[in-house]
């Protein structure tokens, strides 16, 4: 069992330490890339975004407004009575992002998928990934090991209760650890 709590402890350490020089502190620090990859996460039944999401969206319209972007993509999974990539295109669009500007994968399962998907069926080859801090280093290791040249962008705005979700994601690393190994 030791060993168990070791090994999940060295994957995360080496998941946040090969991130952390890929991750930046606000938008105006991020470089440009060619696309910001938007990951999805819960939506209210009214249609509207849960606040992380909305967090990710507004970063991601600050790096396409500043320009660091032109291209936003949003992943997520689309099933009946949860269609997040519908209400993220929405979300974007009423706020001034041209349709050709939009990109939007139905197929995005989790983390790994987006970012393998990404590469393979978008050809996306750099992105920034707006998210929150808890998820930064986990979406930019993935990326990077799949070979998009990813940096990370905090889209923390908002005030809320992230220790689950943190917690969760100690299991998520170590997850991406084994769907893909160490990233050079």
């Amino acid at each position: 069992m030791a060993a168990v709590g070791v090994f999940v402890v060295v994957v995360n350490l080496l998941i946040t330490r090969k991130a952390s020089p890929f991750i930046v502190s606000k938008t105006a620090a991020a470089p440009s890339a060619l696309v910001a990859i938007v990951l999805g996460t819960s939506v209210h039944s009214d249609g509207t975004p849960s606040p992380m999401l909305a967090d990710r969206l507004d970063t991601a319209l600050l790096l396409y407004r500043e320009r660091k972007v032109t291209t936003l993509l949003v992943s997520a999974v689309d099933r009946p009575g949860d269609d997040e990539v519908t209400v993220m295109r929405r979300y974007l669009a009423t706020r001034g992002v041209p349709a050709n500007d939009l990109l939007a994968d139905p197929e995005g399962f989790d983390t790994h998928t987006t970012m393998l998907r990404a590469q393979r069926v978008l050809h996306v080859d750099s992105a920034l990934i707006p998210t929150q801090r808890f998820h930064l280093a986990r979406s930019v290791y993935l990326a990077r090991s799949l070979g998009i040249n990813a940096v990370g962008v905090p889209a923390d705005i908002q005030p809320y209760s992230t220790t689950g979700f943190a917690v969760r994601e100690w299991a998520a690393r170590v997850k991406a650890f084994l769907q893909v190994g160490v990233v050079k």
